[in-house]
């Protein structure tokens, strides 16, 4: 034994210290294991408290005039806090930024916001959440039933729709009244009344339309080609209807309009907001656009203010109206990491609270069928209730997979058809042919 342990063992005085040391050490380590353990603590609550992001990309457009509606989600909703890509304006840009993400996988994109002509592609590639088991057919109810179709595929749900469009003949209903004419219910009543009212110099030019070769010009063909008893393509059996007469009848419409003077030459470069420009400076009796142009030409310094009706579209003697829909849905990514919560956001989007304050700040037309009678929004837009018969008389452009390349198709060829650049009815068995060897080559693979 050591002298330094055996003076320690046999001296109280040291004994005492050296116990009073220890006591002192190990009041230090459990106050230290305290606090690392409270900071353990406290640090794991305030993760826990942390809201969990989502993501979704949008038009720059449509971030400055929906963020409300973002807002007020992230404000009844604390735990979520939703990230907002701005993507270019252009909607065809968007959707390339959407495919190119869930091709390279690991999509950041939690929403996912679908122009409706977006979905079959999307669906059918897989990288859509399946919501049919996960929204009850009562929540469903409201909603205008076209606005459903167009979120589906394949008899699955795939988004919440929570705005819609429609495309609608404008007229002016001062000319007409002047003329003693009724708005048009037929194709060849729009020649007519066109060229009365031209006669008379009431306006420069009959009717104005989407005729340049883009997505535009698909949507616009559809509503003719319909309003004539024909079809594009029939999504359940795949069949072209491209050459077939009522396919012919519905372009002979569009050219007589521009041979016999009814449509300006340039009509064929048209896009919405040409025919509007035109329309809205008085040059025209007549135009088929969307929605969005009513109360642009409604404005207090619109010329024509006041002077502005809205029909749905005009057809063939014995046919039905149709105007082609749009409009915009959320849908989930499958790749998604909270996809509860982006489900919650995509909830309260096309919720009846988030539509009716989307329309009443920015005019767009809502999928649920109570808002276009809603006291707020009548009081607002008094045209609302009419507004509700050409949403229901929507036509859906073909919700198959391959869309995109079909509806490139189709405007290759009617615009080389409108122009005189091809004889239509080669231009619509070529178009019809191309579409069929799309649509084998797709089943085939």
């Amino acid at each position: 034994m050591s002298t330094d342990s055996s003076t320690r063992s046999s001296n109280p005085s040291l004994r005492h210290s050296f116990s009073r040391w220890l006591r002192r050490r190990w009041k230090f380590v459990t106050l230290a294991i305290g606090i690392f353990l409270g900071v353990v603590f406290y640090g794991m609550m305030a993760l826990s408290q942390q809201p969990v992001h989502i993501t979704m990309l949008m038009t720059a457009l449509d971030i400055a005039q929906e963020r409300h509606i973002v807002e007020a989600f992230e404000a009844q909703n604390p735990d979520i806090k939703v990230d907002v890509i701005e993507g270019p304006n252009a909607t065809n840009l968007v959707e390339d930024l959407y495919t190119s993400s869930f091709l390279l996988g690991g999509s950041p994109y939690d929403a996912v916001v679908m122009d409706v002509v977006w979905l079959p592609k999307f669906a059918a590639a897989g990288w859509l959440m399946d919501l049919t088991d996960r929204i009850p057919q009562t929540e469903l109810q409201d909603f205008i039933p076209a606005t459903v179709e167009g979120s589906s595929y394949q008899g699955k749900l795939y988004r919440l729709p929570y705005r819609t469009d429609s495309g609608l003949l404008y007229y002016r209903e001062d000319l007409l009244q002047q003329a003693g004419a009724q708005p048009p219910e037929t194709f060849e009543d729009l020649i007519n009344i066109s060229r009365q009212i031209q006669e008379s110099n009431g306006a420069d030019w009959g009717y104005v339309w989407q005729g340049r070769q883009y997505e535009g010009l698909a949507a616009m063909f559809v509503e003719v080609l319909e309003g004539a008893g024909g079809f594009w393509v029939n999504p359940q059996t795949l069949e072209v209807g491209l050459d077939r007469p009522e396919t012919q009848q519905a372009i002979q419409f569009l050219r007589q309009t521009i041979n016999e003077g009814i449509s300006p030459p340039g009509v064929t470069t048209y896009q919405e907001e040409e025919a509007r420009r035109l329309f809205q400076s008085g040059g025209a009796v007549f135009m088929r656009n969307w929605p969005y142009a009513l109360p642009l030409a409604n404005a207090d310094e619109s010329p024509i203010k006041g002077k502005v009706g809205f029909k749905p579209m005009v057809h063939a003697p014995g046919r039905d109206s149709a105007g082609a829909l749009g409009g915009w849905g959320i849908g989930i990514a499958n790749s998604s990491r909270h996809p509860e919560e982006a489900l919650r956001f995509a909830q309260y989007y096309a919720s009846e609270e988030a539509q009716r304050n989307l329309v009443l700040k920015n005019g767009y037309l809502p999928t649920r069928r109570s808002l276009y009678t809603d006291p707020q929004v009548v009081e607002q837009y008094p045209y609302f209730p009419r507004m509700r018969e050409v949403a229901e008389s929507s036509a859906l452009r073909p919700p198959i997979a391959q869309y995109a390349q079909a509806s490139d198709i189709l405007q290759r060829y009617l615009s080389a058809a409108l122009t005189g650049r091809t004889n239509p009815e080669q231009a619509m068995r070529d178009a019809a042919n191309e579409t069929r060897n799309l649509l084998r080559r797709y089943s085939a693979s």
